[in-house]
C-alpha cells in the first residue's frame, strides 16, 4: 500500500532522508567490512594460501601476455658524471607499446657487476623526478621533493638502478596532456580505456616493471640474480604487486603505500590507478603484499603521511608479521616508521638493501 506524506511533514521526511537513510555511506561500510576469501589467519596453510592468492591477484590485474614481445632495446642517451653513468634506454613492453627507462651505472660496474634496484616513481612528472632531472630533462636546480632523487642515492651506494617511466606519467602521457602541466598524469583516461578492455592500469605498470627486470638481466653490469625493488606511493603499489608476483625480485622497499584499504584508498579520493576491481572480496592489502614472503620486505611510513596514514600502516605491518612468521621468515620483515610526511625516508632502506643484496641476504 502506497504511503502518502501528510502536509507539513514532507520537508521533515526529505531532510531525514538526506541526512541518513538514503545516503549510501553505511552500505559502503558494509561492503568494506565483508570478509575477504584469502585473508591470512593463524593456522592457514601458507603455501596453499600463497599459490591461490597469487593466481587471483594476477587475474584481477587483467592478466599478462602469455608470450612476451622482443625487448628490442635502443640506447637513447648516455651521460657520464663524477660518480655514475646515466643512460636512457627504450624497450618494448607489450606488443605495440614502448617504454623509456633510465639506467644508472656505478663507474666500476663494467669491471665489477653490481646488484640491481628497480626504482619506481610515484605521482609527479615521471622517472626524471627520481634521477636528478627537472621535468624538461635539465639537471636538477631546486629541491627534489618527496621522491628525494632516491635512484641517485641508490646508484651512489653501488647498485645498478633502473627507473622505468610508468605508463601515464612524464613522456608516457596521452598526447592531449603532453603540453600541459608536467605533473598532470593521464591516469584517469588511460585507466578507463583499459577497464573497458578488461584490463587495469595497475596491471600494465606491474607487467612493464617485470619487463624492466627482463631488460636489466641482459646487462653485463648487473648481477642478474640479485634484484631489489623500491617504490614510493603509486610506485609503492607497483613495487608491492610486482614483487608479489615476480620472484626474481629478492628484496622490496615499499614506501608510502602499505596500509589497509579502509584507512587509505577508501578514506579519500585517490587516483584511479589505486583501484583494482574485485580485489577487496579476495584479500586485504597486507595479504597481497604478504605474497612477497619469504623474500625480504621493508616498509617506510611517515608519521604525518595523510595519503597512506600511519594508523593503517601499523595494522598492515601487524598482519604481515603473521604472514612472515608462517613463512618462517619473520627476520626478513622490517619497517621504518619515521618522522615525516608522504615521502621517501631512506633512513633505514639504503643500508637494509645493501645487507639484503650485497651481503648474504639472498
Amino acid at each position: 500500500m502506497l504511503k502518502l506524506m501528510m502536509p507539513g511533514n514532507d520537508m521533515t521526511e526529505v531532510a531525514a532522508g538526506k541526512k541518513g537513510r538514503w545516503c549510501p555511506d553505511s552500505y559502503l561500510k558494509q561492503l568494506a567490512a565483508k570478509g575477504a576469501e584469502h585473508v591470512f589467519r593463524q593456522g592457514t596453510d601458507w603455501p596453499s594460501w600463497r599459490k591461490a592468492l597469487k593466481e587471483r591477484v594476477a587475474f584481477l590485474l587483467g592478466g599478462f601476455p602469455e608470450r612476451a614481445a622482443a625487448l628490442d632495446p635502443v640506447v637513447l642517451e648516455r651521460t657520464a658524471f663524477g660518480d655514475h653513468i646515466r643512460e636512457r634506454v627504450e624497450i618494448t613492453t607489450y606488443e605495440g607499446l614502448r617504454m623509456p627507462i633510465y639506467v644508472l651505472l656505478p663507474l666500476d660496474s663494467d669491471a665489477k657487476p653490481r646488484p640491481v634496484i628497480v626504482a619506481l616513481h610515484g605521482h609527479g612528472y615521471g622517472s626524471r623526478e627520481i634521477v636528478g632531472l627537472e621535468p624538461d630533462g635539465t639537471e636538477r636546480s631546486g629541491e627534489p621533493g618527496l621522491h628525494k632523487d632516491f635512484a641517485l642515492d641508490l646508484v651512489r651506494r653501488g647498485f645498478v638502478v633502473t627507473a622505468p617511466e610508468l605508463l601515464g606519467f612524464g613522456d608516457r602521457r596521452l598526447a592531449e596532456d603532453l603540453d600541459g602541466d608536467p605533473k598532470k598524469s593521464s591516469c584517469h583516461l588511460l585507466a578507463l580505456h583499459l577497464l573497458m578492455a578488461g584490463r587495469t592500469l595497475a596491471g600494465y605498470r606491474v607487467y612493464e616493471t617485470m619487463r624492466a627486470v627482463d631488460y636489466v638481466q641482459t646487462r653485463t653490469e648487473a648481477v642478474a640474480d640479485r634484484i631489489g625493488c623500491m617504490g614510493i606511493s603509486g610506485g609503492g603499489l607497483v613495487a608491492s604487486f610486482a614483487s608479489a608476483l615476480d620472484e626474481r625480485i629478492g628484496a622490496a622497499v615499499v614506501s608510502g603505500y602499505a596500509n589497509t584499504f579502509a584507512d587509505s584508498i577508501l578514506s579519500r579520493s585517490h587516483c584511479i590507478d589505486n583501484y583494482v576491481p574485485g580485489i577487496m572480496p579476495e584479500a586485504r592489502m597486507a595479504d597481497v603484499i604478504g605474497l612477497i614472503a619469504p623474500r625480504a620486505l621493508l616498509l617506510e611510513t611517515g608519521s604525518e603521511d595523510r595519503v597512506f596514514p600511519r594508523e593503517g600502516a601499523v595494522k598492515a605491518y601487524a598482519a604481515l608479521e603473521e604472514i612472515y612468521e608462517a613463512a618462517g621468515a619473520k627476520d626478513r620483515l622490517a619497517a621504518d616508521f619515521f618522522d615525516g610526511g608522504h615521502e621517501i625516508s631512506g633512513r633505514m632502506a639504503y643500508d637494509w638493501l645493501e645487507r639484503q643484496l650485497m651481503g648474504s641476504g639472498l
